[in-house]
């Protein structure tokens, strides 16, 4: 039971998507950190910048090497682009929405450790979690399933 789990679970498609997974949270968690950090936006506006360079990482990444779907003719691209953008835009809400709640409503913006201000990274984290389950769910059966 249990070699018929690790078959179905530990293949290409499941270990790609777990690499690019992490390198778009890198992408993300860099973005957010530039943008907080050393453009000192406000954790919303850094949130919704590193979201966009990371969906557009995402979509190259999932694409090519998770998916292996090489289909680009301009309609189909069209078309998936924006499946994938809405299953992204989907998961943006959800996350916008757990970051307020986390850093504004939880006050979580409020934790420090040695003076170092953690609760929007404390929100991050836990959201990027949730991100990453929910995503993969909506492009495997929903923007890159065989047709």
């Amino acid at each position: 039971m249990l070699q018929k789990l690790h078959r179905k679970w530990i293949d290409h498609e499941t270990m790609s998507y777990l690499v690019c997974g992490v390198l778009t949270t890198v992408v993300d968690w860099l973005v957010f950190w530039v943008m907080d950090k050393r453009c000192l936006m406000d954790y919303r506006v850094s949130t919704a910048v590193s979201w966009i360079v990371a969906v557009i990482f995402a979509y190259i990444v999932n694409k090519l090497i998770v998916f292996r779907n090489f289909r680009l003719g301009p309609a189909y691209l069209w078309k998936e682009w924006w499946s994938f953008f809405a299953a992204r835009a989907f998961s943006f809400i959800v996350v916008m929405v757990l970051m307020i709640v986390m850093v504004d409503m939880m006050g979580w913006k409020e934790l420090r450790l040695a003076g170092l201000e953690l609760g929007s990274y404390l929100a991050k984290g836990v959201t990027t979690v949730v991100n990453l389950v929910m995503n993969y769910i909506l492009s495997k059966f929903w923007i890159f399933k065989d047709r």
